[in-house]
């Protein structure tokens, strides 16, 4: 393993090599939706609230970027797929570098989290199922208020190629942007997630049925991506456990274990290891959907997080509800190597100074998540302020 400790217990704060990066800690700016990319385009305020959240040896994701003009599922989500995108994430990655951080993209296709305001000539969205989500979810509509997911369009299986392609193409876009590498997200109910849960695809093609016909649609792509980038530079971020936008599995552990399998298989056969491995937490749907939920069972989400940590040759990083005494746990117990957080890193832009000398922590405003505000909820959060002494 990429342990870099030559004794003592890991924290938070060891360093960690994660395949051919170096990396001074292991708390990671976890990918989050923030709607700043006006028409789809990375601003100016985006480079500020990255480099805001950068440390010398430290690592971000970034939020989730649209693969192709059918990916879109949010107001103002930035995209990787055409030269003004390329051109307006360089700016960003270059100023994130001048900080010292790593930066990855995630490569992102909601599939039937979408709408037809999302989609070119207000198609229906594209999925693995013509199931639309039900109507315990809402969508964000660019007007800000919420509507009703429409029913989306199964893919054919010549259109699941060109998707595939769409894949390919934005990572080798990323790459020349500059960033590090991509994060695939196959997760929280996503297009890939589609394929994976059989609470939702239910197709009778290859691409349904079996364990191994669910996972062919990630594996295409982790294939296409590998071969655009190098495999050094993917990442992939499952969660077989949650249900969110209606992602249900009948045997989540069996499908997380399955996924690792191919992974597992996929890096022999390619002969190099992916970067990592991000598994959401099942609690992150309890915190995701309330300012203080309840997550569940505790020993079952720990068996279920460490039998995929232990079954995974690689980097394995954790994501969802984490505090500083959860995450110092989990890396002190090698239940994960990084550890990825969201909401506090929307509020704390020094979160990792923050826990590292244990300091309080500003709330975060659930209601500005979602703006195009460029400064309010956005960057606007302040720092920590360390009085010395005389």
């Amino acid at each position: 393993m990429a342990e870099t400790q030559s004794q003592g217990t890991p924290t938070l704060f060891s360093p960690y090599k994660m395949g051919k990066f170096n990396l001074s800690h292991r708390v990671v700016l976890a990918p989050m939706t923030r709607c700043r990319a006006l028409n789809g385009i990375p601003r100016p305020a985006l480079a500020e609230y990255y480099t805001q959240r950068s440390t010398p040896g430290g690592f971000l994701i970034t939020e989730g970027t649209s693969v192709s003009d059918t990916a879109a599922g949010f107001p103002h989500v930035p995209g990787i797929y055409n030269e003004e995108q390329v051109g307006a994430w360089k700016k960003i990655v270059d100023a994130v570098h001048a900080k010292g951080s790593l930066i990855f993209c995630q490569l992102w296709h909601v599939g039937r989290a979408s709408h037809s305001v999302y989609q070119p000539g207000g198609a229906a969205p594209i999925s693995s199922s013509n199931k639309p989500i039900s109507n315990r979810w809402r969508i964000l509509m660019p007007d800000a208020t919420y509507g009703i997911y429409p029913k989306p369009r199964a893919l054919d299986v010549s259109e699941i190629e060109v998707v595939v392609e769409h894949y390919g193409k934005a990572a080798f876009n990323a790459i020349r942007a500059g960033f590090d590498g991509v994060e695939i997200h196959g997760a929280h109910g996503y297009l890939i997630d589609q394929f994976l849960k059989d609470g939702i695809n239910d197709r009778i093609d290859e691409y349904g049925g079996s364990l191994a016909n669910r996972c062919k649609f990630l594996m295409q792509i982790v294939r296409a991506v590998a071969e655009a980038i190098g495999a050094d530079r993917v990442a992939i971020r499952i969660s077989p456990a949650i249900d969110h936008l209606g992602a249900i599995d009948s045997n989540p552990l069996k499908l997380g274990l399955a996924v690792i399998e191919k992974l597992n298989e996929f890096q022999l056969q390619f002969g190099s290891k992916l970067a990592y491995l991000h598994v959401t937490q099942p609690r992150y749907h309890a915190y995701g959907q309330t300012e203080q939920g309840k997550h569940g069972n505790e020993d079952e989400e720990a068996y279920l997080m460490r039998t995929l940590k232990r079954s995974y040759d690689g980097t394995f990083m954790c994501s969802g509800g984490f505090t500083r005494e959860l995450g110092m746990q989990a890396v002190a117990e090698g239940d994960a190597d990084l550890v990825s957080y969201g909401r506090l890193f929307i509020s704390n832009p020094d979160l990792v100074l923050r826990l590292k000398v244990n300091a309080p922590l500003n709330r975060y405003i659930r209601k500005t998540f979602y703006t195009q505000d460029p400064v309010v909820g956005y960057t606007d959060y302040p720092f920590l302020v360390i009085q010395s002494r005389l």
